[in-house]
């Protein structure tokens, strides 16, 4: 799960990270609100949205003056901000966050990650913050530190030495960023996060640290543990069928597609959608109804699937594991009943109770398209659309 900007930095303040003031406004009057508790006469205005790339689609302002300061908070709450993280529909700013300025001197990245090649929780730090980790790492691989964090959230002592003279601090600028790194470490294993960073972390005029940017991601599994970060959940930022689909624990994702997939397990559903590609269609979403599913999942699923009006045919691919494949069929029976599908049905199962479904889906005399196999699955379903 992803988090806003204010959210990630009310974080990093529990742990003691330095962060500029700020406030955060849905509506006008609380602009004017933060303007006065915070005596601001200059501020730095931020579109709260769940995508990156904020500052080149215009929903980074700085404003010279109160009266500037409410002007570009009426124009930056309820903007739509379209670009490549996205995608065309865009995503909308409900809220802004306005920040006291920092005359900046310099920049840096600070994050933490979990290292899956070596199983283990990561600091990166670079000298070069304020862009994209990615292209430093590409094209300065040199720039870039990494260092492991402690199982208990802890950097060792040898490690923030090495941290702190490969970033250039020295006095008490360098203890200042072994705090904070210290800090960032430990709110990472905390919060279960998959990603945190402060990007970026500057140096003001006269020496000081500040976060001037924030990112948490959290993983969704752990957030049973976290609930004042699952609070933390805006279905704003998600599609009405990503929304639908939290709500039922289905794991959703809409895709450009004309076939629906419905299957349980993600390994198997990225194969289906793999080989829909191969026999030349294309999938219209990821859709995990999880290994136990029941009708009632079985049911929003459907909704959501044909919620999309790009969506032409429907291939249902369960592999009957913990699911039974008789319940799946009652499931996927009454379905078609209640809902009228209309678009063309493939289903191939396999697995516990695979004769019973199968004869269930038969009985029914609905038009259901039986497949056998998973390519053949495949090439029925794309033959559909022909």
């Amino acid at each position: 799960m992803n988090t806003h900007e204010f959210q990630a930095k009310e974080i990093l303040k529990k742990y003691g990270i330095p962060i500029p003031e700020f406030g955060v406004a849905h509506k006008i009057h609380e602009v004017e609100s933060i303007i006065k508790r915070l005596h601001l006469q200059e501020a730095v205005v931020k579109i709260q949205v769940h995508a990156g790339g904020r500052g080149k689609a215009g929903g980074v302002k700085f404003a010279r003056s109160p009266e500037e300061i409410i002007h570009t908070a009426e124009k930056l709450i309820g903007m739509r901000m379209v670009n490549n993280q996205t995608g065309p529909e865009g995503v909308v700013a409900h809220q802004v966050i306005i920040s006291k300025p920092v005359d900046i001197k310099k920049e840096y990245y600070l994050g933490a990650v979990i290292d899956r090649q070596h199983g283990e929780p990561i600091l990166i730090a670079s000298p070069e913050g304020g862009v994209e980790i990615e292209e430093i790492a590409a094209k300065h691989p040199a720039r870039i530190l990494k260092l492991p964090i402690e199982l208990d959230g802890r950097m060792r002592g040898y490690r923030l030495a090495r941290l702190v003279k490969f970033m250039g601090w020295s006095g008490e600028q360098a203890k200042a960023g072994a705090h904070i790194a210290s800090g960032l470490a430990r709110a990472f294993i905390d919060t279960d996060a998959s990603l945190l960073e402060i990007n970026p972390l500057v140096e003001d005029q006269e020496g000081k640290l500040w976060a001037l940017d924030a990112k948490l991601s959290i993983d969704d599994n752990a957030l049973y543990r976290q609930p004042e970060i699952a609070a933390f959940y805006d279905p704003t930022q998600q599609s009405a069928h990503e929304v639908a689909a939290k709500e039922y624990d289905l794991a959703y994702i809409a895709l450009d597609g004309n076939i629906g997939c419905m299957v349980n397990g993600a390994g198997l559903a990225m194969a289906t959608m793999d080989i829909i590609q191969y026999y030349g269609g294309k999938p219209a979403n990821f859709l995990d109804v999880g290994g136990g599913a029941s009708k009632e999942k079985v049911a929003a699923g459907f909704k959501i699937i044909l919620s999309d009006p790009k969506v032409q045919a429907i291939l249902v691919n369960i592999f009957g594991g913990i699911m039974d494949c008789g319940v799946l069929a009652q499931g996927i029976i009454e379905a078609m009943r209640e809902l009228g599908i209309k678009v063309p049905l493939v289903v191939r199962l396999e697995g516990t109770s695979v004769e019973e479904g199968k004869k269930l889906l038969e009985r029914s005399k609905l038009p259901i398209i039986a497949a056998d196999g998973l390519a053949q699955a495949a090439e029925k379903v794309v033959a559909t659309l022909r």
